[in-house]
């Protein structure tokens, strides 16, 4: 069995290291963290492997996870790249937003280097180990070292999508857009109702089911079919009024507004030629803020 030594021992590096251990995909050697003993702590939570006071205190590897934070991955590498002897081992981490060329100091060593994003959050690690199962991590990196990842992943239950490298920043952008903004359209809708005079908890109830809705729709139908409104039926007129009303009550809402006019027209597009109804087009151009 491949040794395996993490470097990080914060939520990600803990689950991912329990799994490991317990599926018997890989021996625990080293954990070092910023203390030895959050280490120490990191170990608990895994079930094996031993604290590391320092990079000068780890023993070679076959493969090393770098779960550390973003802005911490290049030092770490480097750190790590002039403690131990790298030629032929797998250096990875577990970033969404950097690629696996951001371990350019490992792969200078003779490293086979990637990248293994699991796409969960893991503000509950004890939680994320027990469920981890159908989990989805975007992979990408030297094939010779996915071709150690790729099963070691599905050895712990995780679906490896492979994705371009080259689109990192615009792969992990579509979690934000996914999750956060999705929030920060839903809290507009609130605010809206609320400037309707409607309590905000009763705004809640009566977004849901048009949110939970959308949703299953997107999921069940693709985005274009589930789109839905004034924009789709091509009633412009009525997005020109919404958008200058919205605008008058709250400016940067109304900028928001503004924003996702014409995606979602070209949204409507794709609905009607992919409806086969390329003659019933939209009507009147996309409103702009006086």
């Amino acid at each position: 069995m491949q040794g395996l030594t993490i470097v990080g021992a914060g939520h990600v590096g803990r689950v991912l290291g329990r799994l490991f251990h317990e599926r018997g995909v890989f021996t625990l050697q080293d954990v070092l963290a910023r203390s030895l003993a959050s280490a120490e702590r990191g170990i608990a939570f895994i079930g094996a492997g031993s604290a590391a006071d320092g990079y000068g205190a780890l023993r070679p590897a076959d493969c090393y996870l770098l779960a550390v934070t973003d802005d911490q991955i290049g030092a770490a590498c480097a750190a790590l790249a002039a403690a131990v002897p790298l030629q032929g081992a797998v250096v990875f981490h577990c970033s969404g937003a950097l690629a696996s060329d951001a371990l350019h100091a490992a792969r200078a060593q003779g490293a086979l280097v990637a990248s293994a994003h699991p796409i969960r959050s893991f503000a509950d690690p004890e939680a994320v180990a027990a469920a981890f199962d159908g989990t989805f991590c975007g992979i990408e990196g030297d094939a010779a070292a996915l071709a150690v990842l790729t099963p070691a992943l599905q050895a712990i239950g995780a679906r490896p999508v492979p994705i371009d490298a080259a689109a990192k920043t615009v792969y992990h952008a579509a979690a934000v857009f996914a999750s956060n903004y999705l929030v920060t359209v839903l809290d507009a809708a609130l605010r809206a109702y609320q400037a309707a005079g409607i309590p905000e908890a009763v705004a809640r109830e009566l977004a849901r089911p048009l949110a939970q809705e959308s949703l299953s729709n997107v999921f069940r139908l693709g985005a274009a079919p589930a789109l839905s409104g004034p924009i789709a039926r091509g009633d412009m007129a009525t997005v020109a009024r919404q958008q200058a009303a919205v605008a008058d009550w709250d400016a940067p809402t109304g900028a928001l507004y503004e924003a996702l006019v014409a995606p979602t027209v070209a949204l409507a597009v794709r609905k009607r030629t992919a409806a086969g109804d390329e003659g019933r087009a939209i009507l009147g151009a996309v409103p702009r803020s006086q």
